[in-house]
């Protein structure tokens, strides 16, 4: 599905992985410059969690793409943010407001104070911001301001704990992987031996490869914490950036480690 308007066109679509598992794609060219985020849902029965949120202003298309897997806006159970940046947050206010479910929110302890407003975030702000915030519709404007505020109650209802089991979708494992930012979490989905690994490793021409230097503070504790990575047995990654990967992961870990100086 596309739409076009002004400077801006998205198309959205979604690719199962396994039973109870699939990524959401969101294409969107704003400006000229491509951008293409996936998303992950995990379900199961009538109860389902979406990691990560897109850019502001996809609560449409994120609705259409849960509904076209069979995901009832009523399904929805719980929001799991991999990290703080803005392109995995900034959704949250409106799913928040419009969803009218009471939705749980999870975020590792080391990325909380960013997303509540305490600490400024790490990669979005100042003329980014304020560019970003004065062109959003002022009910947006406003919904974003105050739920990353640290004059409002936290949104975040439940901190992540490296090595936790969440009860989704038969079993999701936390795996801290600091460096893209110090919150930076993995999950792991048991059933479908499914890697979620957010930022911290990127499908490009096909292949895997590390967090993408230029949006990694810390590069050098994000490529040692994909160590962590290598105790799993995976058939699958899904990156937000690149989408999905199949192949002898642990291998092209080994090789990544070995190649970034």
């Amino acid at each position: 599905m596309k739409i076009t308007g002004g400077d801006q066109s998205v198309s959205f679509g979604e690719m199962k992985i396994a039973d109870g598992i699939e990524v959401l794609e969101i294409s969107m060219e704003k400006l000229g410059n491509p951008m293409v985020l996936n998303l992950t849902a995990v379900y199961d029965g009538d109860s389902a969690v979406l990691i990560d949120t897109a850019m502001p202003g996809f609560y449409g298309e994120i609705m259409a793409l849960l509904q076209q897997i069979g995901v009832q806006e009523s399904d929805l159970r719980a929001i799991i943010l991999t990290h703080q940046d803005i392109d995995h947050i900034g959704g949250l206010p409106e799913l928040l407001a419009e969803s009218g479910n009471e939705l749980k929110i999870y975020a590792h302890a080391e990325d909380k104070p960013y997303i509540d407003g305490e600490i400024p975030f790490l990669k979005f702000g100042g003329e980014r911001k304020e560019g970003m915030l004065q062109a959003m519709p002022e009910k947006r404007r406003e919904q974003f301001v105050a739920t990353f505020s640290a004059d409002t109650p936290s949104v975040i209802t439940d901190v992540l704990k490296d090595g936790e089991e969440l009860p989704f979708g038969g079993g999701l494992l936390v795996v801290h992987t600091p460096g893209h930012t110090p919150g930076h979490a993995c999950f792991y989905h048991k059933r479908s031996k499914t890697l979620v690994a957010a930022d911290a490793m990127v499908v490009a021409n096909g292949e895997l490869h590390g967090p993408n230097p230029a949006n990694t503070p810390n590069r050098e504790q994000a490529i040692e914490s994909l160590k962590k990575l290598k105790a799993f047995d995976i058939d699958t990654v899904i990156c937000y950036h690149g989408g999905v990967y199949r192949g002898d992961v642990s291998k092209r870990i080994d090789e990544i480690m070995a190649s970034t100086p």
